[in-house]
């Protein structure tokens, strides 16, 4: 008898050792969210930048990741763990612990609904409805396999954030246009955007800006264009219409598709776009054709 009374003693000791010292969170929540886990994840980062004070994100992929938020004197970090239900669905649960009051969190959340739950409560629905806004912003479809355009082409590089993606086009949109203009350069085709690295890590973008052009010997030589070829390429395809600041909404679509469906991809995509921003208009008529590179078998 004394031994099972000692084993009990020793669990529930364990428990409570566990319970106080070694449970990730303090609290935990959970929700479904009309969104797949990248745009999830991308719309945290822009909800996190509403913060009085903000600091980044820890990258671990867009389906884990860390955020700390400061509110007053406390600090919060939320645990972000999105799974993938279908194309249109995910479950997300959040871990969240207060990093100078958690035993006192531990103690009180089995006793009484604390002003730390409500808060944490409160704080998601606010991201939940700021979520649900972001989302009647844009609309995609995904075409599937279809093969990257060949042209000639006039080329500005740039190195951004991803969210400043649209910002560094538009920066050098009348730029680009007016100097081919100027030299009566003739245009072959809407512009587009060629990734060269997407870092999601270190939350940066390089790529270039283009405009495609018909080859002549007179092409003007300046030292922030550069003249390049790019070669028809299988891929998967996705028709984004939305603002361009967000198109990369779609860049986690197409690499969902083709993880459920094993093709091997390059995370380099193109957009093609067929509206001016700087003209404005609805941006839900705009259009963006956006293709992910297949992997070629001997790569």
């Amino acid at each position: 008898m004394r031994k099972i009374i000692s084993i009990i003693l020793t669990l529930v000791v364990g428990v409570i050792l566990w319970y106080l010292f070694l449970k990730p969170q303090d609290y935990q929540v959970n929700f479904k969210a009309n969104a797949i886990p990248g745009t999830i994840f991308e719309t945290v980062k822009a909800w996190n930048h509403g913060f009085d004070s903000v600091v980044p994100l820890e990258y671990i992929s867009p389906s884990y990741f860390k955020q700390t938020i400061v509110v007053n004197d406390s600090v919060y970090v939320y645990e972000w763990k999105i799974g993938r239900v279908h194309d249109s669905l995910s479950e997300v649960q959040v871990n969240i612990k207060d990093v100078d009051n958690s035993i006192n969190n531990r103690l009180a959340v089995p006793f009484s609904d604390t002003n730390f739950e409500k808060g944490s409560r409160k704080r998601l629905l606010d991201f939940n409805s700021f979520l649900k806004e972001h989302l009647e912003g844009f609309n995609y479809t995904i075409e599937g396999e279809a093969e990257i355009f060949s042209s000639f082409c006039a080329c500005v590089k740039l190195k951004t954030t991803p969210e400043n993606k649209a910002k560094g086009m538009m920066a050098n949109y009348s730029f680009l246009d007016g100097i081919l203009a100027q030299n009566k350069v003739q245009l072959n085709g809407p512009p587009f955007v060629e990734v060269l690295d997407w870092d999601l890590e270190n939350n940066s973008l390089s790529y270039n800006f283009c405009n495609p052009i018909i080859r002549s010997e007179k092409l003007p030589n300046h030292p922030d264009i550069e003249y390049k070829r790019i070669f028809s390429k299988n891929a998967i395809k996705a028709v984004y219409h939305g603002n361009y600041i967000t198109s990369d909404r779609a860049w986690y679509a197409l690499l969902d598709h083709a993880n459920e469906n094993n093709i091997p991809i390059e995370k380099k995509p193109i957009e093609v776009f067929h509206n001016n921003p700087n003209m404005g208009g609805d941006a839900l008529q705009w259009t963006t054709e956006v293709y992910m590179p297949i992997k070629e078998s001997n790569e």
